[in-house]
C-alpha cells in the first residue's frame, strides 16, 4: 500500500480505539452527577454505594482514555505535516481551549472525586463531580469544534500560496461556532451519554441474571435506563438537525450517505440497501419522500444528488463505504431507543426481573452505543473525502513530504500491539471490579460524608 492509505489507516487506527474510552467517561461523568445529587437528596445508603462503586469504573476508562489519546497529536507532526501547518492556526486555538478549559479543570478535581470520598465534605466531594463531568464535556467540545472547522471551515482567510500556505483565524468565535460545530456537538454528547449509561444498564442487568448485588442492581439499572432512554431520543432529535446542516453546506456527504446519484424531490430515505458505485445505482428498501423532509423539514423539497454536487467522480467519497457505515449507525442508534424503552416500560411494571430474554438484550446493550459512535464518526470521516479540509486542503496534500510507506506500516504494527495490550489491560481491569462488586462498606459513609437518612 501507498504511504497515504498506510497513514490513513494509521490515524484511523488509533482514533477509532482512542474513541472508544472519552465516551464511556463523559457518559459515566453524568450518570455519577446524577447518582451522587440522589444521595445527597434522599441521603440514601445505596446511592453512596451506587457512586463510589462507578467512580471506580469511571477512573479506569478516564485513565486508558489519556494514554491513547496522546499518540494521535504526534501523528499529526510525523504523518501530517503539511495539514499541520495548514491547520496550526486554527487547531491550535483549540486545543488550547482544551488545555485551560478542560484538562486543568478535569484533572484538578479528579483527585477529590476519587480520594476525597473520607476526607471532605459531601457537598464540596459532589462539587468535584461536576467539575470533572464539565472538564469531560469541556474537552468534547473543543475537539468537536476543531473537527468541525474542518468539515465547515469559517472565521479565517488564507495566509501564504502553494505549500506555504495556511489557514489564519480572523474571528475566533466564527471559527467555534462553525456552521456544523453545535449540532456536531449536540449529537456527539448524545452518544457519550448513551455509551456511560448503557455500561451501567450492562453491568447491572448482569448482576440480576446473577442474582448478585440485587439492590445495588435494581437500583444502579433504574438511573441507566432512565438516562439511556433520554440520551437515545435526543440523539433521533440531534440526527435530524445535523442533517439538515450536512444538506446546506456537505451535500456530496449527505448524497453520499443515501447513495442518491440523480438530484430529485420528494427524495426516499433508504432503509436497508446496497450501492453499486460502477452502475451509480441504490437499490434497497425505501421510504419516499423521507430524506427531503430529513433535510429540509419538507417531503417535496429537492436534494441534490451526487451527479449534480460532485459530477468528477474523483471528487466524491467511496459512496458504498459511507452509505453502510451511515446506515449502521442510524439502525443500531433506533435499536438502542427500544431496547431501553422496553427495558423502562418491564422495571415499572416490576417485570423486567423475570424476563431473562430481555436482562440479557441489555447486557448486551453495550456494544450498541459502541458500535453507533464508531460508524457514525468514520461516517462523517469518510463522507467528507477526498478533502482533509472541505473544499481548501485534500487529504493527499496534507501528508508529511519525508514520510515512507515503511516506516508507517512498522509504527502501525508497533500501535497495534501496544493498543491491543492496553485494550486487553482495561478488560480484564474492568472485569475484576465487576466480578468484585461493590463493596458493603460503601453503603455506610464513612467520616465526613456520615449524614442522617431521611425518611
Amino acid at each position: 500500500m501507498d504511504v497515504l492509505t498506510l497513514s490513513r489507516f494509521q490515524f484511523a487506527l488509533t482514533a477509532g480505539i482512542h474513541y472508544l474510552y472519552p465516551p464511556l467517561s463523559i457518559g459515566l461523568g453524568v450518570v455519577l452527577v446524577i447518582i451522587e445529587g440522589s444521595w445527597l437528596r434522599t441521603r440514601k445508603p445505596i446511592y453512596h454505594q451506587i457512586a463510589r462503586f462507578w467512580t471506580k469504573v469511571f477512573a479506569l476508562t478516564f485513565a486508558v482514555g489519556v494514554a491513547t489519546g496522546i499518540v494521535m497529536e504526534f501523528e499529526f507532526g510525523t504523518n501530517w505535516a503539511t495539514y499541520s501547518r495548514y491547520v496550526g492556526d486554527v487547531f491550535g486555538s483549540a486545543l488550547a481551549a482544551e488545555g485551560i478549559f478542560a484538562f486543568f479543570l478535569e484533572s484538578g478535581f479528579l483527585a477529590v472525586l476519587l480520594f476525597g470520598w473520607d476526607r471532605v465534605g459531601p457537598r464540596l466531594h459532589f462539587f468535584a463531580t461536576c467539575m470533572v463531568c464539565l472538564g469531560a464535556h469541556f474537552s468534547a467540545i473543543w475537539i468537536v469544534v476543531a473537527n468541525s472547522w474542518m468539515q465547515t471551515p469559517a472565521g479565517f482567510h488564507i495566509v501564504g500560496d502553494g505549500m506555504k500556505a495556511r489557514a489564519e483565524i480572523t474571528d475566533f468565535w466564527g471559527m467555534v461556532f462553525n456552521p456544523s460545530s453545535m449540532d456536531r456537538l449536540f449529537h456527539t454528547l448524545c452518544g457519550a451519554w448513551q455509551a456511560g449509561a448503557f455500561l451501567v444498564v450492562s453491568v447491572s442487568a448482569w448482576y440480576l441474571l446473577k442474582r448478585k448485588h440485587e439492590a445495588f442492581a435494581r437500583a444502579s439499572l433504574r438511573v441507566g435506563l432512565i438516562v439511556g432512554l433520554t440520551a437515545s431520543l435526543l440523539q433521533l432529535v440531534s440526527g435530524h438537525f445535523s442533517a439538515r446542516t450536512v444538506a446546506k453546506y456537505q451535500p456530496v456527504k449527505l448524497a453520499a450517505f443515501e447513495g442518491l446519484y440523480e438530484t430529485r424531490s420528494n427524495a426516499p430515505l433508504t432503509l436497508l440497501g446496497w450501492v453499486d458505485e460502477k452502475d451509480e445505482q441504490t437499490r434497497g428498501i425505501r421510504m419516499p419522500g423521507m430524506l427531503s423532509f430529513l433535510a429540509h423539514d419538507d417531503l417535496h423539497s429537492p436534494v441534490m444528488g451526487l451527479r449534480e454536487a460532485a459530477p468528477r467522480p474523483e471528487d466524491r467519497p467511496p459512496v458504498n463505504f459511507s452509505f453502510q457505515l451511515f446506515h449502521l449507525m442510524v439502525v443500531v442508534g433506533l435499536g438502542m431507543i427500544v431496547i431501553s424503552a422496553l427495558g423502562l416500560l418491564y422495571f415499572r411494571r416490576g417485570s423486567l426481573f423475570e424476563k431473562r430474554w430481555l436482562l440479557w438484550l441489555l447486557v448486551l446493550s453495550v456494544l450498541g452505543p459502541q458500535i453507533a459512535n464508531q460508524a457514525g464518526w468514520f461516517a462523517a470521516e469518510v463522507g467528507r473525502q477526498p478533502w482533509i479540509v472541505q473544499g481548501l486542503l485534500r487529504t493527499s496534500e496534507g501528508l508529511s513530504a519525508v514520510v515512507r510507506a515503511n516506516t508507517v506500516l512498522t509504527s502501525i504494527l508497533l500501535f497495534s500491539a501496544v493498543y491491543l495490550l492496553l485494550f486487553a489491560v482495561f478488560v480484564y481491569l474492568l472485569n475484576d471490579k465487576i466480578q468484585h462488586g461493590p463493596d458493603d462498606a460503601d453503603l455506610v459513609p464513612a467520616g465526613k460524608l456520615a449524614l442522617p437518612v431521611r425518611h
